[in-house]
């Protein structure tokens, strides 16, 4: 590893950012519509709206506002407008972000307006105007790659990406750790078969047997409902790809881990309180398991694939990696990076790890993904429960 620094956006305390956002946030669903209507009318905004919000109760409700605080304080938003129903709901959002970003924040409610949708709008247009005009006075500076949180996700997976993608990914999150970063990786049911291997990496006895136990949960809720992991885990298209047993997929998944230890099981959308690798303990279903990294505080997201995957976080700049030669041809403008000459053989881990470090600090420092260039990019909120 060469690059000791990126092109960030320094905050006034905690991580910098890789991008410089400003998020139009709708915390409840009555107020959806509004807040597409406001992040419309500000070009460069990212508009993030729950469709919930309301009804939720116990673990459920606080997931998701851990969730809206997380996505809210990422690093990678310069400011934040929050589109809310009451004042009450909005404030304590709001106050949530505070306590852990100083990002600049605003909030324009339904209640402010007297129920009138338009002149919401209006007013959050104004607002949101004066965030983007407050932000554009960042600019990049060097800052040190101790300070980059890096999610590893894996979505529509082959062989090829337990030989080759993923092992790359586990040596990318050594180099980060190594520097003093921090990484991340999810999707519980996907550590079943290799839970015992993960016990033993944890820098404490507990952390071994926590992440033990939260496979066996799941697992255990999967079995409740009926469901057989056999045709849903591995998927139809993770079997055409050559996998044929959940054991099998976990062993490859988990070398997105890398080598070092397991600093912490962290829950879902919960931030780390120190450098190091983690783990998330969340659903697989990527678009869910990448929120939950996003509100978690990552400013990028490494995704391996073999034939492909074109979903990419909206907040975090998301490199998709494929070791699958066919697949680096067909999605030539969609894979960012090529690790086919990995699984091919034609180039050593080390060395394809060093030019992915390469490519990460690039991306961290404004380079666009192909997901970033032709706008792809969502964020989707998970439930763990009935509403009233």
């Amino acid at each position: 590893m060469v690059e000791k620094t990126f092109l960030g956006f320094p905050r006034k305390s905690g991580r910098p950012g890789t991008r410089n956002h400003l998020l139009v946030l709708g915390i409840n669903g009555l107020v959806a519509t509004g807040a597409a209507r406001v992040a419309a009318a500000l070009p460069g905004s990212r508009l993030v709206a729950t469709p919930y919000g309301r009804g939720q109760f116990g673990a459920d409700k606080k997931c998701h506002f851990r969730q809206l605080v997380g996505i809210g304080a990422n690093a990678n938003n310069g400011a934040v407008l929050i589109i809310g129903v009451d004042r009450s709901s909005a404030d304590e959002v709001a106050n949530g972000i505070a306590a852990r970003s100083p990002v600049l924040v605003e909030t324009v409610t339904l209640d402010d307006t007297h129920e009138d949708a338009l002149a919401l709008a209006e007013l959050g247009i104004r607002a949101g105007s004066r965030l983007a005009r407050e932000i554009s006075r960042a600019r990049r500076q060097p800052v040190s790659v101790s300070e980059l949180y890096v999610g590893l996700e894996c979505g529509h997976s082959d062989a090829s990406s337990g030989l080759a993608a993923n092992p790359l990914a586990g040596a990318l999150a050594d180099r980060l750790v190594d520097a003093g970063g921090t990484a991340v990786i999810g999707e519980t049911i996907e550590w079943l078969g290799a839970e015992h291997a993960l016990r033993h990496r944890g820098a404490k006895p507990e952390i071994g047997e926590a992440i033990v136990l939260a496979v066996a949960a799941r697992e255990a809720a999967v079995t409740a409902a009926g469901v057989d992991l056999l045709g849903n885990n591995p998927g139809a298209e993770n079997i055409r790809g050559g996998l044929s047993t959940i054991e099998e997929k976990s062993l490859g998944a988990v070398a997105k881990a890398g080598s070092r230890p397991i600093s912490g099981l962290l829950p879902f959308a919960g931030p780390p309180d120190h450098a190091g690798l983690y783990l998330m303990d969340g659903p697989s279903f990527s678009p869910e398991s990448m929120t939950g990294f996003v509100a978690s505080g990552t400013q990028m997201i490494l995704f391996t694939t073999g034939p492909g995957n074109s979903y990419c976080s909206l907040l975090a700049p998301t490199i998709k990696i494929s070791a699958n030669p066919t697949a680096r041809e067909r999605l030539e403008s969609q894979i960012d990076f090529d690790a086919s000459s990995v699984f091919q053989a034609r180039e050593t881990l080390d060395a394809a790890a060093d030019r992915l470090f390469a490519e990460v600090i690039g991306i961290a420092s404004g380079t666009l993904t192909w997901g970033e260039a032709v706008g792809e990019g969502a964020e989707c909120f998970t439930r763990i429960g009935a509403s009233l």
